[in-house]
């Protein structure tokens, strides 16, 4: 469904209650995002339109679902930044005490939208430029997520270094998050808790804890 039409930025002030400071961010990042994606392939192109739904209230909601004083997210494969700027941007509008953001992101290109993002935001935020599978030594954090990175399958893999030190994983996934479930527990064993999306009633935000491989 297109909602470029129907839901602009002020739809989405409207929706989340963000700042107007806040506001402004997104407007930076969205402006920016199309025009890096003139020569760097960030995200598809048909959806630039629709990024106020599509990826800006797509990532917000994982907000709202993290557990209270959450304050140290871990973003892998940050791509354009979903939804880890939107959590950045949301930490900062809610003043999180202690709050901070890793974007985890192994393309220099995409790397590099990211910093400069952040710069003429003026959001502080960590990108770490390389695959999260390389890091010596995963950084703790309360919350790790990752948006159209891999199979669930696979994602619970790259996650289970941050989950076995204390994190609960927020998965957005799409209409075949049942069957990636399904597949996924041939492999692991966890404990989840399905979120509907705000954004399509096909989807649904998953969230993981107690991550163990099957034996």
């Amino acid at each position: 469904m297109n909602h470029e039409r129907a839901f602009d930025a002020a739809a989405f002030q409207a929706r989340t209650g963000v700042s107007r400071e806040t506001l402004d961010r997104f407007i930076v990042w969205h402006r920016l995002l199309e025009e890096w994606s003139r020569h760097t392939n960030l995200v598809g192109r048909a959806t630039l339109d629709d990024f106020w739904y599509r990826h800006a209230l797509d990532s917000w909601q994982l907000l709202d679902l993290a557990p209270d004083g959450a304050s140290h997210w871990v973003d892998i494969g940050a791509g354009a930044g979903f939804p880890g700027l939107a959590i950045a941007f949301g930490l900062e509008d809610r003043q999180v005490t202690g709050r901070k953001v890793t974007l985890v992101e192994s393309v220099g290109k995409k790397a590099a939208f990211l910093r400069a993002v952040l710069l003429q935001t003026g959001v502080t935020a960590e990108v770490i430029s390389d695959r999260v599978e390389a890091l010596s030594a995963p950084p703790s954090c309360d919350v790790v997520t990752a948006r159209a990175v891999a199979s669930l399958d696979k994602l619970l893999g790259y996650m289970a270094p941050f989950v076995d030190n204390g994190a609960i994983a927020l998965i957005p996934k799409g209409a075949r998050h049942v069957e990636e479930l399904t597949q996924a527990r041939k492999s692991w064993n966890f404990e989840e808790r399905l979120h509907p999306s705000v954004t399509s009633d096909e989807a649904a935000i998953i969230r993981i804890e107690r991550l163990s491989r099957v034996r």
